[in-house]
């Protein structure tokens, strides 16, 4: 019995789509989409919508840098890899180009829809791999190059995350009415009416009475959260960190007999600043830095897959993996001491030391400290997330140093693929280490489950 047309047709399509698998190298493209995840936690933000455009723009401009290598590579690959896709004809080398091309147009299409910033850092990202495949691969800048667009990678998704808007520094507090020196101060002209706020959970209640140059009033909030929204007044607050002697602008306050626009100031509080674009790039610089760094030692080591030979450059590749292991797992939240975001999902608290209590009206109460259960919490989830970081970073280690081991100790052309193939597949524990130190150990175990898909692709389709 004969076949029908699509079974007969069918080995031919497999053939296409494993060669373009190959030209592509579909196994390298899980260690992709770690790079946006790590730097959205390493600028404290979620992930969103934005993460995902960043991811998409990722995966297209990895893919146009994979099929502008062969394009680019064909002749010396006619010699030293002829079953190559390019060079065994199983594809076009126009078809290559124009792959290249399309990509390349679909990622910065897709960061474009994450910001400007986001495309900014896209069009250097795709400048790089162009520059790196067509000038630089073969020079000594080439390894800095490949390091470079894979920083670019993960500041990518930390500008495409955020940035998030935070709310203003307040201006030193203005005394106004009777009170003002102690009470909450709104800043504004001709508000003679009250304003009053209340938020039910967290029992916040404001009350302010008029006058021609600033109104004044009290706040009495037990257990001192605050992210309060009187939908009749328009009053909303959102609070992070405290310093004693500072005041929380709140923008937008609204109240009748108040002109719009005008702003409430709570003493003793202080709200971050302004989230823009460099203050991300500030935050997510250290951990483009440690990728950037793995990434041109594997690089490093790549310049000789293909005649082996090197000794030397797998022991440093190996000193640089071990380096960055010890770096990743030391610098944890609860040691550095500063967290992105609270770990425990809740709201930050105002703590302002020390604790203060006056009295003008009705009692004011700042600098209460976080109830027990809250600061135990905070605690336990510190310590799991450095337990998590400290195991991600054994995983990288565990991936990346074996091969390269293996390649120094005996630096033939097979041993030494397969330590770029180990260093390319230990991205995936290194960015969960580095999103897990960030203060996202979630993040972090979810992407380490794509090491194993990662490892079973390897063994089909080469990541080199």
């Amino acid at each position: 019995m004969t076949g029908s047309p699509f079974s007969r047709r069918l080995p031919g399509a497999v053939g296409t789509l494993r060669a373009w698998g190959e030209l592509l190298r579909v196994s390298a493209l899980l260690s992709v989409p770690g790079d946006a995840l790590a730097g959205a936690a390493a600028a404290g933000i979620r992930p969103g919508r934005g993460t995902a455009w960043a991811i998409g723009a990722s995966l297209c401009l990895y893919e146009a840098g994979m099929a502008l290598n062969d394009w680019a590579d064909r002749d010396v690959d006619a010699v030293e890899r002829p079953h190559r896709p390019l060079p065994s004809g199983r594809v076009a080398p126009g078809a290559a180009l124009g792959a290249a091309g399309a990509l390349t147009v679909t990622g910065l299409a897709l960061a474009s829809r994450a910001g400007r910033p986001a495309l900014a850092v896209a069009s250097a990202l795709a400048a790089t791999v162009w520059a790196y495949d067509l000038r630089l691969k073969h020079t000594a800048a080439g390894p800095a190059a490949m390091a470079t667009a894979r920083g670019l990678d993960l500041l990518l998704g930390a500008l495409a995350a955020g940035p998030a808007e935070g709310v203003r520094q307040s201006p030193p507090l203005t005394p106004g009415a009777p009170g003002g020196r102690t009470g909450l101060s709104a800043t504004g002209a001709g508000s003679r009416a009250g304003i009053s706020a209340a938020h039910r959970r967290t029992g916040i209640s404001a009350t302010a009475v008029g006058s021609r140059t600033g109104t004044s009033g009290t706040v009495a909030d037990r257990r001192m959260r605050i992210s309060s929204a009187d939908r009749r007044t328009g009053i909303g607050a959102v609070v992070a960190g405290s310093r004693p002697g500072t005041s929380l602008v709140v923008p937008g306050t609204t109240a009748p007999g108040r002109r719009p626009g005008t702003s409430l100031a709570v003493p003793g509080t202080t709200a971050p600043a302004r989230r823009t674009a460099t203050t991300v790039l500030r935050a997510a610089a250290p951990a483009a830095a440690t990728l950037a760094a793995h990434t041109y030692a594997v690089t490093a080591v790549s310049r000789h897959e293909a005649h082996g030979g090197s000794t030397a450059v797998p022991l440093g590749a190996l000193a640089t993996t071990a380096l960055l292991c010890v770096l990743t797992a030391e610098t944890g939240p609860s040691r550095s001491g500063a967290r992105t975001r609270p770990l425990t999902g809740a709201r930050t608290c105002i703590r302002p030391w020390p604790p203060t209590s006056t009295r003008t009206g009705p009692r004011l109460r700042t600098g209460a400290p976080p109830p027990p259960s809250v600061a135990a919490r905070d605690l336990l989830g510190r310590a799991t997330a450095n337990r998590i970081t400290l195991l991600l970073a054994a995983a990288y280690l565990r991936t990346a140093a074996r091969p390269l081991l293996d390649a120094a100790l005996n630096p033939s052309p097979q041993l030494t693929q397969r330590a770029v193939g180990g260093g390319i597949r230990a991205m995936i524990p290194l960015q969960a280490a580095l999103a897990a130190r960030s203060g996202a150990p979630v993040a972090g175990l979810a992407l380490l489950g794509l090491a194993p898909a990662a490892r079973r692709l390897a063994r089909r389709i080469s990541p080199t």
